[in-house]
């Protein structure tokens, strides 16, 4: 079996129910081979943010079964829950999150930071990320300085630099206009196609869901069938 036919991500009978009854994810059941690049697509209201944050560890399934990685998240302690979040994952999200007080390198470098890794050997780590986003000449520059496609790709930097085994990343064009959502394109292709990470993208955008591999279509909380 080569690489990319093993899976790194299982979910059986997947579900996240509300406390109004609402099924936010319903009865899902898919597999994410390592080195895919898979789009979650599907109306607005229909779950794709709340399958993500499942496969982000970010929140619980009500029932069902979760495995990524070997790991269940569906059972997984808090403890195993917190390491999965910083080693195994990484997740870029729509309105970028960077630290305003921070230069775009100093937010690529936090998370190994925070991890415990001395500075000068998460320093070039950084810089060669910055460098892979065409962010080199930017990496002094704060948030504020930089413009929406910018900051959305030292953000997709950022969730690389802890070399994530999985890269969620949701709506990341969402936010941009059409020059900048055209350069994250190209930068998610080219991770994609460099094999870096298993790449899951939620996106209700053609263009993007056109790159992907494959597609994982939702409505109404369940997984539509493959055509």
């Amino acid at each position: 079996m080569s690489p990319l036919d093993q899976p790194l991500a299982t979910a059986r009978d997947l579900t996240r129910t509300y406390a109004n009854g609402v099924n936010a994810v319903a009865a899902a059941s898919f597999e994410i081979r390592a080195g895919e690049f898979v789009a979650i697509t599907g109306p607005s209201g229909c779950g794709k943010s709340t399958l993500l944050h499942l496969l982000g560890g970010l929140d619980a399934p009500t029932a069902g079964e979760l495995h990524v990685d070997g790991l269940a998240l569906h059972s997984a302690a808090e403890r195993d829950l917190t390491r999965y979040r910083r080693h195994t994952v990484g997740i870029v999200f729509q309105f970028f999150h960077l630290l305003p007080t921070m230069t775009a390198l100093e937010n690529v470098m936090l998370p190994r930071l925070l991890q415990g890794e001395s500075p000068t050997t998460v320093r070039p780590k950084a810089e060669a990320l910055l460098a892979l986003v065409g962010l080199a000449d930017r990496a002094t520059h704060f948030p504020h300085q930089l413009s929406g496609g910018q900051m959305q790709r030292a953000a997709i930097a950022r969730a690389l630099v802890g070399e994530p085994k999985l890269l969620l990343a949701d709506e990341p064009t969402g936010n941009l206009d059409t020059a900048a959502a055209a350069q994250v394109l190209a930068l998610l292709e080219e991770i994609a196609s460099q094999g870096r990470t298993t790449l899951v993208v939620v996106t209700h955008s053609a263009e993007v869901a056109r790159l992907a591999r494959r597609q994982l279509r939702m409505r109404d909380g369940g997984l539509m069938q493959e055509p």
